[in-house]
């Protein structure tokens, strides 16, 4: 730093320049000060005292004057030399602030010892507007959002050194790591002391990572190593067939020794060389993820056993403008191995039992996440930490020592300290904005002078899922434990999210313009409908389902329901209460006087209660309903052929459903099975009555409607990997009869293919199953030959991988493939369980709260329909709230 200044004498001027060599480029203005009308050599070796007797500033527009004066350092009355080092720092930190560019103190009056001193500063320019180029619209507006640049912020060189950093590190989260940025500055011609910048981004060519070179492992290869990093991948190819010989063969061998291990490991070798991901993972480097990664192959060689294994060393080389290299060094260390566990303070269970639940015995492979997992948390299975939380014990502690390391063998020692059982003293909720405190408590597991249980509180987190009124992946119970009186305080943080559903479509389908209307009111409260304060826009809160819907399919068709659900029926058991009511009307569209008018009307009531049972557990439920069912056929033969066509005809069932359902949520399972086995059976009149059915007309015969239908369906979910979930369906339906002279009722079959959407097309009671692959109904029994009698029998069973593509609860998004079978038959005769129709394909389901669950899949049908040429092969179908589930 050099400095020069003026000596003050009487007249003059005196000028002290300080010249910030090391902080400012040349071209920049430098602090200085200036004192008396002439410049002078200043003697350092006579320094003068001063007193400041007053202190201004000048020069600023935007920026308080008292502020600037305390950030100086200079206060009047202190003493000061000149020159001296109090003068230098005053510069210095008024030039740091950034804020300037101009910084000059001088002193325009000097009286005796007294010294008066001015503050000269020039503002750096403000920011009028910026602007991007070289960038599209929607990258404009992404980078927007991170540099948080507004008008009237001050354009310092930080500002243009952080918004260069935000842009350059938000293109290479993308791959563009060369990506250059240049902000040019241009004074605003209508704003005095204003800049409008424009930012220019050159994002250059992609950088991939076009090879990963692993050196120090022996006990993995690359290719394992390589698969732990979740982000850092390297370029992907394809290359299944030449290398699929040798890992057929190398598997085989090890299959045959019952080297199991290996085999799998064989085959995941095989997988991730030849089919490196494209779709999910990019191969882009990104520094932050790079490291996480670094970790994670340590944290693999950890469970191998490696407990000592590190990574020496990485680096980062450029190959060319396309294309990097990433070389990573580790040191795997000696695998070691389990050789003595000792369980130290456990009083309420034996070693015996404690190493059973520990599930590692002495001989096996150190592996310390598994030991954890099954001390802590294991969400698969039993754990030792469940088996005291769940009968109370929360201030339970089990610490895993390592006591002994010898060669490759650790003696561990497991420190067990019990603690009192923790009673709760008080449960409550928060966030719940819209559903009334009741509704929730009626679901919690958890309840004030219980003993604290992890099981149950696992189990309340799923039930308030399972109520869709929350966001399931915000669910967060708080457990406050207070150590003093041993006891502890629970709180449940939940985040509202919109339960009701809205369907409004149009369209042309079956040769006429098809319009729906549906409102589902999932949090309904009948008690505040005459309350104004409650309607937002509905009263809500209460649990209660309340639907509407209306669908009109141009003259001819119209059909409205209306359903009321009250889940718990009385406020004090889960016992629910189902009315509804349905009126659908098929006609030629002729008016009513018209003689040749043909119409078919249904008006149907059905009532249910539905109960949560304690036996086996309480996954299980209970539904118990009545069905009423009226169907009035006037000159309808040409396309019902039901006797005449003309007459009533008179369903009166009863349905009990027994079903478990263990889901860990609704939208997104991700474990958990839900089954359900079902009946629907009508008295069997015909054997009350001495009529010979056989020779009744159609009319009389099926007056009054009997059968006893069967169904069963099950679902399981199992998560494979982190999200990716297997999905398992089967379907399976029976329609039987009491009196073969009477035979299956031609109401209430099962049509199977397609969609699953209903319309005046199921006016008969038909059950319509989905199958995708194929034309909605075709697998059905002599659909080709427009009998349109529907089968008695089917089954369907579903196998789909699916991805969450957003968990956000305002719009659940997961893609999915799948592989399908089924067929429906009429008679047993013709029953044959391995005469299916297959189909694969792969599909999206978006889940908006306003419409429920939208699906979009593309299905092929590998096999032929007899007699229907188009019903197979490429086929789109478009589902509304899993109909074709």
């Amino acid at each position: 730093m050099s400095i020069s200044s003026l000596l003050p004498q009487k007249g003059f001027f005196v000028t002290v320049f300080f010249l910030l060599t090391l902080l400012l480029p040349a071209s920049k203005s430098f602090p200085q000060t200036v004192i008396g009308n002439e410049q002078s050599v200043f003697d350092y070796g006579k320094p003068r005292e001063y007193e400041i007797g007053g202190i201004t500033v000048s020069g600023i527009k935007y920026l308080d004057q008292n502020v600037l004066i305390m950030l100086s350092g200079l206060s009047v009355g202190d003493k000061i030399k000149v020159p001296g080092d109090k003068i230098t720092n005053a510069l210095k930190k008024l030039w740091e602030q950034g804020l300037f560019e101009h910084v000059s103190i001088t002193a325009p009056n000097i009286q005796g010892n007294l010294i008066f001193l001015d503050i000269e500063l020039k503002e750096r320019p403000r920011v009028s507007k910026f602007s991007f180029s070289g960038v599209k619209k929607t990258e404009a507006d992404d980078i927007r959002s991170k540099i948080n640049l507004t008008r009237g912020d001050v354009a310092t060189d930080h500002l243009i050194v952080k918004t260069t950093t935000i842009i350059k590190k938000h293109f290479a989260e993308k791959g563009f790591l060369n990506t250059a940025v240049n902000i040019v500055q241009t004074p605003d011609p209508t704003r005095d002391n204003y800049v409008d910048l424009l930012i220019e981004v050159k994002k250059n060519t992609k950088v991939r990572i076009a090879e990963i070179e692993i050196t120090g492992n022996h006990s993995l290869n690359d290719d394992q190593v390589k698969a732990a990093m979740k982000e850092t991948k390297q370029r992907g190819n394809f290359d299944p067939l030449t290398p699929l010989g040798p890992m057929v063969l190398e598997t085989g061998k090890n299959v045959v020794a019952l080297r199991l291990d290996r085999a799998l490991e064989t085959i995941e070798n095989y997988f991730v060389s030849n089919y490196r991901p494209r779709i999910f993972k990019a191969s882009k480097f990104i520094e932050s993820n790079f490291e996480e990664d670094l970790q994670k192959i340590v944290f693999k060689y950890n469970q191998k056993g490696y407990r000592d294994a590190k990574v020496v060393s990485d680096s980062v080389y450029a190959i060319d403008n396309r294309n990097i290299g990433i070389k990573i060094e580790v040191n795997e260390g000696n695998r070691y191995y389990f050789r003595k566990i000792d369980w130290v303070g456990n009083a309420k269970y034996t070693d015996e039992f404690l190493s059973s639940i520990l599930g590692l015995q002495a001989g096996d492979v150190y592996n310390r996440e598994l030991l954890e997992t099954n001390l802590n948390y294991n969400p698969n299975g039993f754990d030792v930490s469940s088996l005291y939380m769940d009968d109370g014990y929360l201030f339970f502690t089990a610490d895993p020592v390592e006591v002994l390391i010898e060669n490759d063998s650790i003696d561990l020692e497991i420190r067990i300290r019990e603690g009192k059982q923790a009673r709760i003293s008080r449960v409550s909720i928060k966030g719940n904005t819209k559903t009334n405190d009741h509704v929730v408590i009626r679901e919690l597991r958890t309840r004030p002078g219980q003993l604290f249980s992890r099981s149950d509180i696992i189990r309340t987190t799923r039930e308030l899922a399972n109520l869709r009124y929350f966001n399931p992946e915000s669910i967060s119970p708080n457990v406050l434990p207070n150590p003093a009186d041993g006891s502890v305080d629970i709180e449940y943080a939940v985040e509202e999210t919109s339960a009701d559903q809205i369907e409004l479509s149009g369209g042309w389908g079956y040769g006429r313009i098809i319009g729906t209307l549906g409102l589902s009111f999932n949090n309904f409260s009948v008690r505040n409908i005459f309350n104004r304060q409650a309607y937002r826009p509905i009263p809500t809160g209460d649990g209660q389902k309340l639907s509407l819907r209306f669908q009109t399919y141009g003259k001819g068709y119209m059909s409205y329901s209306a359903s009321f659900t009250e889940p718990w029926l009385g406020g004090r058991k889960p016992t629910s209460l189902t009315v509804s009511f349905y009126h659908s009307l098929y006609s030629n569209g002729l008016a009513r006087s018209d003689t040749n008018r043909a119409s078919f009307t249904i008006n149907g009531l059905t009532v249910g209660l539905g109960k949560r049972l304690t036996w086996p557990d309480d996954f299980f439920t209970l539904y118990q309903g009545i069905n009423l069912q009226r169907y009035d056929l006037k000159n309808y033969s040409q396309i019902f052929s039901v006797g005449t066509g003309t007459g009533f005809f008179n369903v009166f069932s009863y349905n009990i459903v027994l079903g478990r359902s263990s889901i860990s949520q609704p939208i997104y399972p991700r474990s958990g099975s839900d089954f359900s086995l079902s009946l629907e059976a009508t008295l069997p009149y015909s054997l009350f009555s001495n009529e010979n059915y056989a020779e009744l007309s159609e009319n009389d015969r099926y007056k009054w409607v009997e059968y006893h239908k069967w169904k069963f369906s099950s679902s399981v979910y199992t998560e494979i990997v982190n999200k990716f979930v297997l999905a398992t369906r089967l379907r399976l339906g029976f329609l039987g009869y009491y009196n073969s002279d009477i035979g299956v009722t031609p109401f209430q079959r099962f049509y199977l293919g397609g969609d699953g959407l209903s319309g005046y097309n199921n006016l008969d009671g038909r059950e319509i199953i989905g199958m995708r692959g194929y034309g909605n109904e075709t697998i059905t029994p002599f659909y080709y030959a427009n009998k349109n009698i529907g089968g008695n029998i089917f089954a369907k069973y579903t196998m789909e991988i699916r991805y969450p593509l957003s968990l956000n609860p305002s719009a659940t998004i997961y893609g999915l493939g799948f592989v399908e079978a089924g067929n429906s038959w009429l008679g047993f005769d013709n029953f044959n369980p391995f005469d299916i129709k297959r189909s694969a394909g792969f599909g999206v389901r978006v889940f908006l709260p306003m419409f429920g669950i939208l699906g979009l899949d593309w299905g092929y049908g590998f096999d032929k329909i007899p007699g229907i040429p188009g019903a197979n092969g490429s086929q789109f179908h478009f589902s509304i709230n899993q109909s074709i589930d």
